[in-house]
């Protein structure tokens, strides 16, 4: 038994290594950073994969699940790679699995799938225990070459097995496939592409090195999405984008009807019904879109009303996308409707460009086309070098073996004499024939039956065939010039099987600048209807149909009241004027309805608690507005100028202090005088000509005080008079025709009103 004060070497507490927290933390974090970069989130240039989907091919491969052979589970390729060489959840696994086998994720599928890997409308894969998997050609030309010592194998995370540092097919799997991901500090956005057309490019850049961008993209066109669809950019926006490795561009679905008779109705997706009648076909819709979302999106524009032009849509798909859109009447634009549908969906989205990848020392960069063909052809030839240099050790070990059988059939007898009579025939043999060790081994492990007159006859066509080839790949290597002859020549390959005539390389995204767009408005798409504007004194909003009684009893919550109550219509805009001089805009389509109270108008609106809303104006075009504060001063306005994109609103008028916004008041047409009246009773009427038009400001002194501030502030027609409300239930209107002699320049301190000016120094 041991000792209890047995004390051990090394106590625990001595590996606690005391560093500062920000270093320690910043260390590690860079660590984490570097891994999530190189090691998970952006692809390699040169087979354009990541680990995780690399994995997945040479686990696969590995299973021998090639073209030729039956699906395995899914659940048994997932075992695989998590238990080998990717130590992660097994639903990422499978979930990246599931995109290498959907058509409408990838241009290119590596994946073949048996049971359902999920589809467009946004449903999800089976689980991995229902489905079956194998790899495609196209998968299969990724990994040719494998093992021809084309590239360096590294040891798995537990060092247990090996896989390939990357894939060395000729396949051009990055621009083909594209990839997108999200690392720390950086991401990467690439779309898919014509292996037709990166071809051509690549063998332009092989055949003229220094070729310009702009002769490029006269071959490599731009994007080919795996759902089709037409990109509507400009050829120099899109040339730009390549240029830099970084852009972005508009992805359109298509409209197309496939059963309409005339040409252009297909074209514009027009199928005609008869009577004048027509409806819209959507075939393809944008990369990534999914269809279900795309068809509620439609869906909710219909039941807002944001789409009054449109009536109905229907899913009609199959295998085919079918999404027809039926219109309200036959005299709708059927351009407007596409405008529409496109700016109020995601009918059309935005695809940003970013080139970023790790190039062949695993540094992430940003490359442009011509600089991520150049490295990606430095890769194919390295490839190729190391293939031919690997087939030359080949030969050789194989030729030293030939020439030592040729020795042997033409030393046949005294060979087998060796054989027979020594009893260590090894030895003898190579020192009376000068052989090698492998020579001799390879003679005494010869059968009887090779020892045939013909096997001799084919020995020396053998070595005759590997001494051309020999000689060959010596020339190869010798030779920059014959290794790009031989890029090209298996490139031109390639070009055949994935040719704009075969059916999964014949081109599917339509790049095509648009034609001017339609007109359109959300305003147009409003349907113009009488509406009865009613806010609270607390701010409670609501819309009630129709133009009803202005006097009407409204209903109110309890402890509140009316405030303002005006006509309008759903198409029009409302200002709404807070104390603090901040303008805000709303739609009077978007009112809540006026069953119950409505709703607060600070949901809609970022008003601020403190603040009080003094005004309630309907925008026309050109209108004007006059505009006082509490401090005398103030300014004319169009309201054009007062609508508010947000809703933080618009600071239209600057108050100092405790200021407050006091009048906002319609300026009607043929108004050419100013009333203003202050706190002390005191009124000034004055020329319109003299109240400056600002969008924006404090404005000028309209009346001067001593005490107090502004009460009230119009304006009149002078040949008319000036009029204001009496008090009582009645409401009567009063007018003062001679206004003359209260009139003075604008600024002055004024007179007291006429006899029965309302005691509460308001206009009414």
């Amino acid at each position: 038994m041991a000792d209890v004060t047995d004390i051990p070497d090394s106590d625990p507490f001595d590996a606690i290594v005391d560093a500062p927290f920000d270093s320690a933390l910043s260390e590690r974090y860079l660590v984490y950073a570097l891994s999530t970069i190189t090691a998970r989130s952006l692809p390699d240039l040169r087979d354009g994969l990541k680990p995780v989907h690399r994995r997945l091919l040479w686990t696969m491969r590995q299973l021998k699940l090639d073209p030729a052979s039956g699906f395995k589970k899914s659940a048994r390729v997932v075992g695989e790679v998590i238990g080998k060489y990717h130590p992660h959840g097994d639903t990422a696994a499978y979930d990246a699995m599931v995109r290498l086998a959907q058509d409408f994720s990838l241009r290119y599928p590596l994946v073949e799938g048996q049971g359902n890997f999920g589809n467009i409308d946004g449903d999800n894969a089976a689980a991995y225990r229902y489905t079956e998997a194998r790899l495609t050609k196209t998968a299969m030309r990724l990994m040719e070459g494998l093992d021809a010592g084309t590239v360096d194998f590294i040891p798995t995370y537990n060092n247990e097995e090996e896989e390939p540092e990357i894939m060395p097919g000729l396949f051009p799997n990055l621009l083909a496939n594209g990839a997108s991901g999200i690392a720390v500090g950086m991401a990467t956005n690439i779309p898919s592409h014509n292996v037709a057309e990166i071809v051509d490019a690549t063998l332009e850049v092989i055949d003229n090195p220094h070729v310009e961008h702009a002769r490029l993209m006269e071959i490599f066109k731009g994007p080919d999405f795996a759902t089709g669809g037409v990109v509507p950019e400009s050829a120099e926006v899109i040339s730009h984008a390549y240029e830099t490795g970084r852009g972005s561009f508009r992805v359109r679905g298509r409209f197309h009807a496939a059963e309409a008779e005339k040409d252009e109705d297909k074209a514009a997706g027009i199928e005609r019904l008869g009577g004048g009648q027509w409806q819209l076909v959507i075939s393809e819709i944008p990369y990534q879109v999914q269809k279900g979302k795309l068809i509620e999106q439609i869906a909710a524009a219909i039941a807002d009303k944001k789409l009054p032009i449109l009536e109905d849509v229907r899913d009609e798909s199959d295998e085919q996308i079918r999404i027809v859109l039926v219109p309200r009447s036959r005299n709708v634009d059927p351009e407007l409707l596409k405008e529409s549908i496109y700016k109020l969906t995601d009918m059309e989205t935005r695809f940003g460009l970013n080139l970023n990848v790790l190039d062949h020392t695993r540094t992430p960069m940003v490359m442009g086309l011509k600089e991520l063909l150049d490295n990606w052809i430095a890769s194919q030839i390295d490839i190729l070098q190391r293939r031919s240099q690997h087939r030359l050790d080949q030969i050789a070990r194989r030729l030293e073996l030939v020439e030592g059988y040729i020795i042997a059939f033409l030393n046949l007898d005294r060979v087998i004499e060796i054989i027979r009579t020594e009893d260590e025939p090894k030895p003898v043999m190579m020192a009376e024939f000068k052989l090698t060790d492998r020579q001799a081994e390879a003679i005494l492990n010869m059968r009887l039956r090779s020892l045939r007159k013909l096997e001799e006859m084919q020995l020396r066509n053998e070595k005759d065939e590997l001494l051309k080839e020999q000689d060959e790949l010596e020339k190869l290597l010798g030779s920059p010039a014959r290794q790009r002859t031989r890029l090209k020549r298996d490139l031109n390959a390639l070009r055949k099987e994935y040719g704009e005539d075969t059916a999964l390389g014949a081109r599917r995204t339509t790049i095509e600048e648009a034609a001017p767009a339609v007109e359109f408005s959300m305003d147009a798409m409003i349907e113009k209807e009488p509406v009865t504007v009613i806010l609270s004194q607390k701010g409670w909003i609501r819309g009630a149909k129709g133009h009803l009684p202005l006097d009407q009893d409204f209903k109110y919550k309890e402890g509140d009241g009316p405030a303002f109550v005006l006509h309008c219509q759903t198409t029009d805009k409302l200002l709404l004027a807070a104390d603090n001089g901040r303008f805000f805009t709303l739609g009077a389509d978007k009112l809540p309805g006026a069953r119950g109270f409505g709703e607060p108008v600070r949901n809609t609106l970022d008003i601020e608690a403190s603040a009080q809303i003094v005004a309630v104006v309907v925008h026309e075009e050109g209108k004007r507005v006059l505009l006082a504060a509490s401090t005398g001063k103030g300014f004319a306005a169009v309201t054009d100028e007062l609508l508010a994109e947000t809703r933080k609103g618009r600071q239209v008028v600057n108050l100092p202090g405790d200021a407050e916004l006091r009048v906002v008041r319609p300026i009607e047409k043929g108004h050419d005088h100013v009333a203003v009246v202050g706190e002390n009773r005191k009124l000034v009427v004055f020329n319109l000509e003299e109240l400056p038009q600002m969008a924006r400001g404090q404005g000028n002194k309209l009346q001067n005080y001593r005490d107090g501030g502004l009460s009230d502030a119009t304006t009149f027609t002078m040949g008319e008079g000036l009029s204001w409300t009496m008090g009582g239930k009645e409401g009567r209107t009063r007018t003062e025709p001679e206004m003359w002699q209260w009139k003075v320049a604008r600024g002055g301190a004024g007179r007291l009103p006429p006899q029965g000016f309302p005691r509460d120094n308001k206009f009414g």
